[in-house]
């Protein structure tokens, strides 16, 4: 009989410290990243070393926040799925009040709607406190729709997931209009850190970014993402904090800046879909546990005052491993010399007999 308790075992180390201030924490903190890639490390710890050099650090601005569920109806027609959305517009007090018998800290922040032929998509937004959110979205959309159905004639059940949420996948909709918490991180580094601790130039920073991660996502018919690696910190993360590493998926799409002023770096990362919460499934492992509380976020915060700490911090690390790649991709060969000294030693001394 399988054991299901069995935990599987991904290498994790702290790196850092990075320093971090904006409008939610003013913090100096080491991160955990649990990762088969092991040049993420140093990667990553050499962006941290970076933010420490600047006064401010890395400044985080939370944009806004929302979890979302999308839900489907069929109508008799469209002029009827018409009439069904002025219909719902104009009960949202009363949508309101029936999201919030659904717990404590979920609440209605709108709706979105697209209507195909006789199709009704409807795009319900929530705050959802200090978890993540996915059920308690799936748990209001469901008693939504219930009384939707219930009260308004025409119309009929089609989904309580309709793919205009949209959850873990990439699609335009999640970078327009945003799910999870929306991040902006930016670091101004002096033209003097930037030859000594990245070996390179803020021109040559931005340049690569435009040649790279702008004309290069275009031409591979990316969707609203224009960034290196993400991905990497991201799961990294996630996996670290009890995250769902899924949502990677949607949460690695976004734009990264990089301004050359007066030999001076200013260097952005932009995550409109950064989906976290520090409660919830996943968070009861002690290993998540341990992590959650040296990272300051088991603190007595009003409602998600954890999760939006977590979040900035998990937008400031994406920023410290995406500088580190793209300083490392100015120079010739460095990236694969990095790899091949950390991940094959065994490599590098057979070629050095």
């Amino acid at each position: 009989m399988t054991d299901t308790s069995l935990v599987a075992g991904v290498p994790m180390k702290w790196v850092g410290p990075v320093r971090i201030s904006g409008d939610v924490a003013r913090v100096e903190t080491e991160v955990p990243l649990a990762t088969y890639e092991s040049p993420l490390w140093p990667s990553v710890s050499r962006g941290a070393r970076v933010s420490m050099l600047v006064e401010q650090g890395i400044v985080a601005t939370l944009v806004n926040e929302r979890m979302t569920r999308s839900v489907l109806v069929r109508a008799a027609d469209a002029q009827t799925a018409c009439l069904a959305v002025l219909e719902i517009d104009a009960r949202l007090d009363e949508l309101r009040e029936i999201t919030r018998r659904c717990g404590r800290f979920v609440e209605l922040l709108g709706f979105h709607h697209e209507i195909t032929a006789n199709l009704l998509f409807l795009r319900f937004e929530f705050s959802t406190g200090d978890a993540s959110g996915h059920n308690m979205a799936t748990l209001a959309a469901d008693a939504l729709l219930a009384h939707l159905l219930d009260t308004i004639p025409g119309i009929r059940y089609g989904s309580i997931s309709a793919n205009y949420c949209t959850d873990k996948k990439a699609t335009a909709v999640n970078g327009i209009l945003g799910r999870g918490k929306n991040v902006v991180t930016e670091l101004l580094v002096p033209r003097e850190i930037v030859h000594q601790r990245l070996h390179t130039t803020a021109g040559a920073v931005a340049e690569l970014n435009v040649h790279k991660n702008m004309i290069g996502t275009l031409l591979a018919g990316g969707i609203r993402s224009a960034n290196a690696h993400y991905a990497n910190m991201l799961l990294g993360f996630y996996l670290a904090t009890g995250q769902d590493a899924a949502n990677i998926v949607e949460g690695s799409q976004g734009v990264t800046v990089a301004e050359d002023r007066d030999g001076d770096l200013y260097f952005s990362c932009t995550l409109p879909n950064l989906i976290v919460g520090t409660v919830g499934n996943g968070k009861s492992l002690g290993f998540v546990e341990e992590n959650m509380t040296r990272l300051g976020c088991r603190a007595e915060r009003e409602p998600g005052g954890n999760a939006r700490r977590l979040a900035v911090i998990c937008a400031a690390t994406v920023l410290c491993g995406e500088l580190s790649l793209l300083a490392a991709q100015t120079n010739q060969g460095e990236l694969m010399r990095a790899h091949l000294r950390l991940e094959r030693p065994s490599s590098i001394a057979t070629k050095g007999e």
